[in-house]
């Protein structure tokens, strides 16, 4: 029977804007996305992070309010996305001997192994997710389920992702100073791609690449599993700067430049064109080369994306993503990205559709909308855990929401 209750909403409070997306999911686990609602932050978030609560607030209920028209339904709770530069991913490895080699592997020895694979956290910090890789018995990998086995070592694998306790409260109080529950908190990243990414992409290997405006997000999956995590506190406004700065505009008209005539690579048909810029207050009227505009935007594009490229190849990952790149957030719009992107990781490149189910094209094709979208999916994967009495959903270490 279908249950009215099971309103599912997923909420980004991002650099440049809020996004609110609300999902109705039946009995059976089908996701249907009903609505959606976004504001402009304005100022009230830096670099991913809460820099002004009164300004958050305002645009979390904007967004909100715009979801609840949209999707005809009140909302009472949210699944929220969190990044920042304190998130930090690490892989854990954790190990259990058998005290008997004549027993079975049971339920007590997979928390015990699990337990063994929980990081001992300092400074504050909290576990937001903790990912299963893969079970090792008695040093054979690939093992699924070791429930009922007979061996003498049980071994896990496991990715951790987590944030200042601090930090991660900031955008707690903001929406529940509007009188709502968080239902549970998700790293941004792993969010986009529980949006963008197929079962498929994420068995063969795959890079998601989440460009927001003051945050970029990427992780890797292999195996059906996520074997990489980071965030790099540069995204969109970094790049207005630079046309800011290079070509002596305001923040306002770099913007608008960046919007109407950027691209990620140089064109040859640009050469010689121009944009004129009437004159503002204290302003004289400017002239802009748009090559100039496209050589700026392609050096800062170039060096982030070389950055992943880069920070990956260390940790001996490229030669496993055999389904290439995957773009998303609202960096992804930029024009002749995939190309950049295809010519710095040799490998093919796309642009994200969210894989969440049914809903109108116009939210599910929004990168934008990515982050908000993945949460609605994890937020549905909960509900249906609970429904079933089952795990898998809930981080096995912390109690924390995490992706199957």
């Amino acid at each position: 029977m279908f249950d009215k209750s099971e309103i599912i909403v997923g909420l980004e409070i991002g650099t440049a804007k809020t996004c609110a997306v609300v999902g109705e999911a039946d009995a059976d686990g089908t996701l249907q996305i009903i609505g959606v609602g976004t504001e402009p932050t304005r100022g009230a978030v830096r670099k991913g992070e809460i820099v002004n609560a009164d300004l958050a607030e305002e645009a979390i209920r904007a967004a909100l309010a715009a979801a609840e028209e949209s999707a005809d339904v009140e909302l009472r709770s949210v699944y929220l996305s969190v990044t920042g530069s304190h998130i930090e991913g690490n892989n854990y490895h954790g190990m259990h001997p058998i005290a008997s080699v004549d027993r079975e592997i049971d339920e007590e020895d997979l928390k015990a192994v699990e337990r063994k694979a929980h990081p001992k956290l300092t400074d504050g910090r909290e576990v937001l997710h903790a990912l299963r890789q893969g079970y090792r018995v008695d040093g054979q990998g690939g093992v699924e389920n070791p429930l009922g086995r007979f061996a003498s070592r049980l071994e896990v694998d496991a990715h951790v992702v987590s944030g200042q306790i601090t930090r991660l409260q900031n955008s707690v109080c903001a929406v529940k100073g509007l009188g709502l529950e968080v239902e549970a908190l998700a790293f941004a990243g792993r969010a986009a791609a529980c949006a963008a990414l197929s079962p498929e992409q994420c068995e063969l290997g795959a890079l998601l690449i989440d460009l927001g405006a003051g945050t970029t997000e990427y992780v890797v999956y292999h195996n059906r599993s996520l074997r990489h995590s980071r965030v790099i506190a540069v995204g969109g406004e970094h790049v207005s700067n630079d046309i800011s700065v290079g070509l002596k505009l305001s923040n306002a008209r770099a913007e608008k430049l960046k919007l109407e005539h950027g691209a990620a690579l140089p064109d040859p048909a640009a050469h010689g064109r121009t944009v004129n810029f009437t004159s503002d207050v204290g302003l004289d009227n400017r002239t802009v080369s748009i090559s100039h505009l496209h050589q700026v935007m392609y050096a800062r594009l170039e060096e982030l994306l070389m950055l992943i490229r880069d920070d990956l190849a260390r940790a001996g990952l490229l030669a496993h993503l055999r389904a290439g790149v995957v773009l998303t957030g609202g960096g992804a719009r930029v024009p002749e990205l995939e190309r950049l992107a295809t010519q710095v990781f040799q490998m093919s490149v796309q642009t994200a559709r969210a894989k969440v189910g049914s809903g109108p094209s116009s939210i599910l094709d929004e990168p934008e909308c990515s982050t908000a979208l993945g949460l609605v999916k994890l937020g549905a994967q909960q509900h249906a855990a609970q429904r079933h009495s089952r795990t898998g959903v809930f981080d096995w270490l912390a109690g924390k929401l995490v992706g199957a």
